[in-house]
């Protein structure tokens, strides 16, 4: 699936480019009056126009000339990239994507860039808190900004209908912002302008957005909502595949990292029990089967399979007694807990009548158990999701090339496990 910006200078989509590849796009960007590289590596590209202080006419000569590049080119997502403190001709540059798209197309304004200060509320921009016609931007010597509500902003420049939905829809459920969005349009509004103040928000704006067919939805950001509508968008229109999260940490980051996941994938972990795997006797065996069993059965129903022995309420085994009685050392029942894991991963991997997309495991001796089990030799290297979150494909074994993000136990927020999950999807369906 290939992702096409519109920025209307070259630092921003530079920007924008780079966020696309945090979420596992490969990126580029084209410089002014530039040709799109004729490689197949691509499936984004951002495209300068140069035009934030153009004469109206040069900009939407260039901004034609852009949207109509991205298209020839095969872009199914088309964005507008505008400037995180609302300078420039925004009005003209929507009126004129949204004119090269047609009348089914309908322009998603989120002017908020969470990482850089930028939210906005009621529908006006705030930077660092500061309404931005009262920051240093307001001194531009060729634009000045003199107000921060950005419908305003937008609609004197615009020949079409603004709409906005504000921060008390954002912070429901993503339905309801589609709900919100859908009404926006069946009223006329072309251009919609929607409150944001995390990254979270955004997120769910980008995944109302994803649900919502038969319109050519055009994100109009800074960068973020760009990359999560792209994201989204991937994600909906990919054919069914899975992704396999095995997970033995037992820390409570883990725990808040599982239940976000799960909250926001809607899926059903497959418990493992420790206790049972922690063991040189008969259970082991018993509990690989009954597990496997059932997690070929959970990956009919979820996207994401979780296979975990990590459950809220359990007690830490006791190794030590298990250790005397059955005449082994402690650290040769943690490595059965591990090694039962990845059996597990292995053989539903083998059984299952799905793709698999790829696998995430948290903690190195879960990663080294699944990489033995498997016969792979190591892992190619490729990427990093995040600090100590690395994504690479496993060398030779049953699964060669198999897409796999792995990551320490105490690594990230509780947003971790499903940031890496969602860049495996992507990265993976953009592969193809």
């Amino acid at each position: 699936m290939k992702v096409g910006v519109v920025a209307d200078d070259l630092t921003g989509a530079n920007a924008t480019g780079v966020r696309l590849s945090k979420e596992g796009f490969t990126a580029a960007t084209v410089v002014f009056d530039g040709d799109i590289p004729d490689t197949a590596e691509l499936n984004a590209i951002c495209i300068d126009t140069d035009s934030r202080y153009a004469p109206d006419q040069l900009v939407v000569r260039r901004v034609k000339k852009a949207t109509k590049q991205l298209r020839e080119w095969g872009a199914k997502v088309i964005c507008k990239r505008i400037d995180s403190t609302v300078r420039g001709k925004i009005g003209l540059e929507i009126d004129t994507v949204l004119g090269e798209l047609g009348e089914n197309s309908v322009a998603i304004v989120v002017a908020a860039f969470p990482d850089s200060g930028r939210v906005c509320s009621g529908g006006y921009l705030l930077v660092d808190g500061i309404p931005v016609q009262d920051t240093d931007v307001a001194k531009d010597p060729v634009m000045p900004i003199t107000a921060s509500y950005v419908p305003a902003i937008i609609q004197e420049q615009s020949e079409f209908p603004v709409g906005h939905i504000g921060l008390d829809i954002v912070l429901t459920e993503s339905y309801q912002i589609k709900e919100s969005i859908e009404a926006e349009i069946k009223e006329g509004k072309r251009i919609i302008v929607i409150d944001a103040v995390t990254d979270e928000d955004i997120d769910t704006i980008a995944e109302a957005m994803a649900y919502i067919k038969g319109i050519n939805l055009v994100p109009v950001d800074p960068g973020p909502l760009t990359a999560a509508y792209s994201k989204a968008y991937t994600h909906q229109h990919s054919e069914q595949s899975k992704i396999i999260v095995t997970v033995g940490s037992v820390t409570s980051l883990t725990g808040h990292q599982l239940r976000y996941l799960m909250d926001k994938t809607d899926s059903k972990p497959v418990y493992v029990s420790a206790e049972k795997l922690a063991t040189m006797g008969q259970s082991w065996e018993k509990e690989v089967e009954r597990a496997v069993v059932e997690a070929l059965e959970q990956i009919k129903r979820d996207d994401v399979l979780i296979i975990t022995t990590h459950k809220e309420g359990n007690g830490l085994v006791d190794f030590k007694t298990i250790a005397a009685t059955e005449n082994t050392t402690q650290d040769a029942l943690a490595k059965r807990i591990t090694d039962g894991l990845a059996k597990i991963t292995r053989l539903v991997m083998e059984q299952t009548n799905f793709p698999i997309h790829g696998c995430f495991t948290s903690g190195g001796d879960v990663t080294a158990s699944l990489c033995a089990l498997s016969m792979a030799s190591g892992i190619k290297l490729e990427d990093e999701v995040l600090p100590l979150a690395a994504y690479g494909t496993l060398i030779g074994g049953h699964f060669p090339d198999l897409p796999i993000v792995t990551k320490g136990g105490m690594v990230g927020d509780k947003k971790a496990i499903f940031a890496s999950v969602k860049y495996l999807k992507t990265k993976r369906s953009n592969a193809k």
